[in-house]
Parts: C-alpha cells; structure tokens; sequence
C-alpha cells in the first residue's frame, strides 16, 4: 500500500458547507448529543454483518469493504457507529451501486463531488457511516493507516480517545465541531504513521 500524503489542516465546516452536501431529508447537524462510548466487543460482528449486506448488494462491484474508524480499533472508545469505507470503480456513476445499497438499507445521505468524489450512505437508525470512495483514493489509505497504527500503538489509541472524549464535551450538538476539535491530534497520529 502506498503512503499518502497528510491531509489539510482541520477546519470546521459553515452552516452552507454543510447543507451543500446533505442528500434528501438529511439533518445538517446531530439531533441528540455525541456520545463516546466504551468499546464493544460486538463491533467486529457488527461489521461483519453489514460487509455481507454490502457484498451480497454489489458482487464485484464492491472492490473493497473495509472496517474503518474508531469501532474497528479493539480497545478504543468510539461513538457506537460504524465506519465502513467502499471502494467502487467511479463513486460519481451513482446508478452502478446506489440503487441496489438503497435496497439492501442504506441510504445516500452525502454527496462531496469536491472531496475524492466521497459519497455516504446511513442505515436507517444511522448506526454505519458507509463511506463510497474510488480506487486508491488518499482519504480511504489514510484511514487504513490510522486504524492499523492505533492498533499498534495503544498511547496513541489512548491519547486519541482522550481528544475524542473532549472534543465530544466541547461540541456535543455539531459534528463539524467534534470533528474539526480533535484534528490536531489526528494529523500528529499520522505523522507518527509515517504521512508527510
């Protein structure tokens, strides 16, 4: 697997941003509290279950069905929702997967044409974020970085939960801001990771 490069800094999204990429009747921000859980065992299962959802929908369609983020981290506190990262051929020919993802439950809720083509679908109580990108894609290796490295570096799966359990107690009703608050560590993780 090839090293991509950092990411941008972290910058938290406007109100516009945010509306720009919801699909359909999709909230622009959380409607209860980000809430960082313990970790569960049942998460790989979890995942399991849904990679078979996924690949029964696609076939060949789906290159790669990864378990990515905090839940596929044993050991890491994480907001009880799964990360699933999808390799398709071209995640802008929407028609060659979505409508069969929707039939199988789970609906396009983002759409960042401007950002590696990255589309997501949720199931209906949006406990899985299934993230679309395409091949090689630097945003799906550096989550695959980040997962491997904080499965092998647990001071840094545990400084990581620490900025998660803060950036949950600073920005409990906006995402963007959950997100944006623990980017600094995020890019010092991958800087670790071997990412310039």
């Amino acid at each position: 697997m090839r090293t991509p490069p950092l990411p941008p800094a972290p910058v938290r999204l406007t109100p516009e941003q945010l509306a720009a990429r919801a699909v359909g009747d999709r909230p622009v921000e959380v409607a209860r509290p980000i809430t960082i859980s313990s970790y569960d065992p049942g998460w790989p299962q979890r995942y399991a279950y849904h990679a078979g959802r996924i690949r029964a929908a696609l076939g060949d369609r789906a290159l790669v069905v990864e378990h990515v983020g905090s839940t596929a981290v044993p050991g890491l506190a994480a907001k009880d929702r799964l990360d699933i990262d999808l390799i398709v051929a071209d995640p802008a020919d929407e028609d060659a997967y979505v409508p069969d993802l929707e039939a199988a439950g789970y609906a396009l809720k983002t759409r960042e044409p401007h950002w590696y083509e990255h589309r997501c679908l949720w199931t209906p109580d949006h406990d899985v974020n299934l993230h679309v990108f395409g091949p090689d894609c630097d945003e799906y290796l550096r989550h695959v970085i980040f997962r491997d490295w904080l499965r092998e570096h647990p001071d840094d799966r545990d400084l990581y939960a620490s900025a998660k359990h803060r950036a949950a107690a600073e920005h409990s009703m906006s995402m963007a801001g959950y997100v944006a608050a623990k980017g600094d560590v995020v890019l010092a993780i991958l800087r670790r990771a071997g990412l310039t």
